[in-house]
C-alpha cells in the first residue's frame, strides 16, 4: 500500500470513528505541521495543528486522492493559519496576506531557534516576507515540495508559483542585506541562503518514515 493511499485510508478510518487512526496519521504528520506554524504563530502552534487536524475530517470528502494527502493537509494548514491571523484582528478589516508578513501580524511569533547567527537572521527575514512568500519559500526549504504540488497548497497555478518563487528568493535575499547591512552582491547572497535554508533544515524534526 503507498504511503498516499495509506494516509487516505487512515483519515477515512479516523473520521468513521477510529481513533488510533487518526492518532497514526497525527504521529505521522505532526512534525511537518510543527515546522509549518514554528516561525509563524509562536505558542499559538500546538492549538492551530489541532485545527488543521481536525479540518482535514470535516473536509474529508474534497480530498479526492489527486494530490497527496501530505498537500492536502498543508493547504487545510494554510486555511488554519489565515483564519488565525483574521481572527486575531478582530473587526479590522482583512489582512491582504500577498504584501503583509508575519512580523506585521504577530511581532513576538516565531519558535524556532538557530544557533548560528546567519540562521537566525534567516529566520527573522522570512518573518518579514509577504505571508504568501514565506510559505511558498519555506515549503521548498523545510518540506522539499515541488513547484507542482505547492500550487494545489496555494491554489494558484504552477507557472505562478514558480514566479513568485523566484520573486520570493530575491525578497528573502534583500531582507537578509537589510538585516546584515552587507554590501554583498545579491546574487552571493541568494546563493547562500539556499545552502543556510538546508542547513536549519537538517536541525529541525523530521516526520517518521521521511
Amino acid at each position: 500500500m503507498s504511503p498516499a493511499t495509506d494516509d487516505a485510508a487512515l483519515l477515512s478510518a479516523w473520521a468513521d470513528g477510529d481513533k488510533r487512526a487518526g492518532a497514526s496519521l497525527f504521529d505521522r504528520h505532526f512534525s511537518s505541521m510543527s515546522r509549518f506554524f514554528a516561525n509563524k504563530v509562536g505558542e499559538a502552534a500546538d492549538d492551530l495543528i489541532q485545527q488543521t487536524f481536525l479540518g482535514c475530517v470535516e473536509a474529508r470528502d474534497r480530498f479526492s486522492g489527486a494530490s497527496s494527502f501530505r498537500t492536502f493537509l498543508f493547504g487545510i494548514a494554510r486555511n488554519v493559519l489565515h483564519n488565525h491571523y483574521r481572527a486575531s484582528r478582530g473587526r479590522r478589516e482583512d489582512p491582504d496576506f500577498s504584501i503583509t508578513s508575519v512580523a506585521q501580524l504577530a511581532p513576538t511569533a516565531g519558535s524556532l531557534l538557530a544557533a548560528r547567527g546567519d540562521h537566525r537572521m534567516l529566520l527573522e527575514a522570512l518573518r518579514q516576507l509577504p505571508v504568501h512568500s514565506q510559505i511558498i519559500l519555506e515549503l521548498v526549504y523545510w518540506e522539499r515540495m515541488k513547484a507542482i504540488d505547492i500550487a494545489v497548497v496555494v491554489e494558484l497555478p504552477e507557472g505562478t508559483v514558480r514566479s513568485r518563487l523566484r520573486k520570493a528568493k530575491q525578497e528573502l535575499a534583500q531582507q537578509m542585506r537589510r538585516i546584515q547591512r552587507s554590501p554583498e552582491p545579491l546574487a552571493s547572497t541568494v546563493a547562500r541562503l539556499d545552502d543556510w535554508a538546508q542547513a536549519i533544515r537538517a536541525s529541525l524534526p523530521d516526520d517518521s518514515g521521511r
